[in-house]
């Protein structure tokens, strides 16, 4: 429309101005003109629009009919049986094997408490068998028995734990070691007795920012059997053996500092039964005291995965003469692609007080009238790394470079026994180094598995070899669990470069520094055991000792028994 208004005023406008300028008409008109008026309001402009209105139109509301079915639900059932596996306090496993061998335990153990744990063990082993040598050759009577009774207990109130135990052991055995098997039985008898008790205290505060404290006492005492009346080459021994020992530790942000003191005390006394020693008997007293103390602190740092742990280590050895010595003790490991790799290196050292119960232990056919002295390691570093492979599979690697003085070697006694069936000790001082490697792969617990080899190599400062002890060393260890109802253990021991030391020249004596020694031979001791699962309470076993029936001796003319066989039963109620 505004175009077609705009197109007639310019052609309006074209055809006025085509007009000539002069033009004549003719006509009648009034000429009058209108009077005029002054406008009272001054002109605006009008800038705005008035908007139209516009008229709401409301949405259409639409309705659907709603339907409800209702449907029958099954009502809930609640299980009442227990989940929790079922515990029984009492536990108990009897056996015989081949060369008249019984066995006996019984096991007690509390149940399920937030605030006691105790219990008691007893266990009896004997055996009665002749043992034989590699050449056929019955050795002098070799039967022996071991019990042993523990009763122990855990009380937790609050912040305070308060634990114990008392125990016992007899050992009867004989010193065997004779290619002989007319020798008197009582003549070669010998029969060890400890008993002890323990007692623990812990007074933990907290993690953080809290002096927490732990106490431990242990006390054993030991003697051994009487005398025969006609013997006085092998008197009494009497042993009372004190340790007490405090920690104290205090945790702030990520260290812990750390503190312990300790008193090591053995009165060892040998001489004639139920008689009181003096200054003028010929018997043996030693009193030896030992006084620890080992200060540091342990750190934590770059998110828990550099530990770092530095202290020193002092002890004061009182005896006959007052000696005081210092050892370094620093250990860091890092953890390395979460826990892959940890690589660790450290130093340490330590003063082993050496006692006649500890030294019969390891060799029972030692001597009971002893020339004791403790074992100083002024240090010991190591290194190596270990991690994990996998889930499953865990390793590590490690090498350690000691020095050792007054290490304990045990050689055949030719002084007090003209049998020789009995050892005695010397001490050497020597420089040890050691390499370990260990594998262990583990799935659930159906399947277990590791392996540990050593090697060992000494340098002695007096003597030609580290008696007894071996260069090489393997062990494997395995377990497998066949759909809970059959459980198989196995472990294989193998042994090499172990050399006894012997007085003169004879069948197979090796020389060195004047010094004849035989080798001990090769070593392996193989164990076999399977257990039948009846159901969660009973079972049966079946035990195979030695299956390579090797008669290799662990000491000097000391063969074991070759392969035996132990069948029995378990029950838990």
């Amino acid at each position: 429309m505004k175009l077609l208004l705009l197109f007639l005023v310019f052609f309006s406008v074209g055809t006025l101005l085509a007009q000539p300028d002069v033009f004549e008409a003719e006509g009648l008109g009034n000429r009058e003109v209108e009077p005029t008026y002054r406008l009272i309001s001054s002109p605006k402009i009008i800038d705005s629009l008035a908007v139209a209105p516009i008229t709401p139109q409301p949405l259409l509301q639409l309705y659907s009919s709603t339907k409800i079915n209702l449907d029958t639900i099954a009502a809930a059932t609640v299980e009442t049986t227990e989940k929790i596996k079922a515990i029984y306090p009492f536990y108990a496993k009897i056996g015989v094997g081949s060369t008249i061998m019984p066995l006996g335990e019984l096991y007690f153990n509390s149940t399920r408490s937030r605030s006691a744990v105790y219990g008691a063990h007893i266990k009896h082993l004997s055996s009665y068998g002749n043992v034989k040598d590699r050449d056929k050759i019955t050795y002098a009577p070799a039967s022996f028995d071991k019990t042993s009774a523990l009763v122990f207990g855990q009380f937790i109130k609050k912040n305070i734990t308060v634990g114990g135990d008392i125990n016992y052991e007899n050992y009867g055995y004989h010193y065997y070691g004779i290619p002989s098997e007319n020798i008197s039985a009582d003549s070669i008898r010998q029969r060890i007795q400890r008993t002890g008790f323990g007692i623990s205290l812990i007074a933990n505060r907290g993690d953080s920012s809290r002096l927490n404290l732990k106490f431990d006492i242990a006390y054993k005492n030991l003697n051994s059997q009487k005398p025969l009346i006609d013997s006085l080459s092998d008197w009494k021994v009497r042993e009372n053996n004190f340790n007490f020992n405090t920690r104290g530790w205090y945790n702030k942000g990520s260290e812990s500092f750390y503190t312990n003191l300790g008193i090591r005390y053995n009165g060892y006394k040998y001489g004639i039964a139920d008689s009181a020693l003096t200054a003028i008997d010929t018997g043996i007293v030693l009193n030896n005291t030992i006084i620890d103390l080992y200060p540091g602190v342990a750190s934590s740092l770059l998110q828990k995965k550099l530990l770092v742990d530095v202290g020193v280590g002092i002890s004061i050895d009182v005896n006959q003469i007052t000696r005081a010595y210092i050892y370094p003790r620093v250990s860091i490991s890092y953890s390395l692609l979460h826990d892959l790799i940890i690589p660790f290196i450290g130093i340490r050292g330590g003063l082993n007080q050496n006692t006649f119960s500890s030294l019969n232990n390891v060799n029972p056919y030692v001597l009971t009238n002893l020339a004791l002295s403790n074992e100083n390691k002024p240090y010991d570093l190591y290194f190596g790394v270990r991690g994990e492979i996998t889930k499953r599979m865990t390793y590590g690697i490690n090498a350690s470079f000691a020095k050792i003085n007054n290490r304990a070697f045990y050689v055949t006694d030719t002084t007090y026994t003209q049998l020789g069936n009995q050892f005695s000790l010397v001490y050497d001082s020597l420089n040890l180094t050691s390499v370990e490697a260990n594998l262990s792969y583990q799935m659930n617990e159906k399947i277990k598995i590791d392996g540990v080899g050593r090697f060992y190599s000494y340098e002695m400062k007096n003597e030609a070899r580290a008696w007894n002890l071996p260069q090489l060393q393997f062990i494997l260890r395995g377990t497998y669990n066949l759909y809970d109802k059959f459980l198989i253990r196995a472990d294989v021991t193998m042994e090499s470069g172990r050399m006894a030391k012997v007085n003169g020249p004879g069948n197979g004596v090796l020389t060195e520094n004047n010094q004849y020694f035989i080798p001990l031979g090769f070593l392996i001791d193989g164990n076999l055991g399977v257990e039948y699962r009846y159901n969660k309470r009973v079972s049966a076993f079946l035990q195979f000792n030695n299956v390579a029936a090797q008669r290799y001796s662990r000491w000097l003319n000391y063969p074991v028994m070759p392969i035996q066989i132990m069948g029995g039963i378990t029950a838990r109620f």
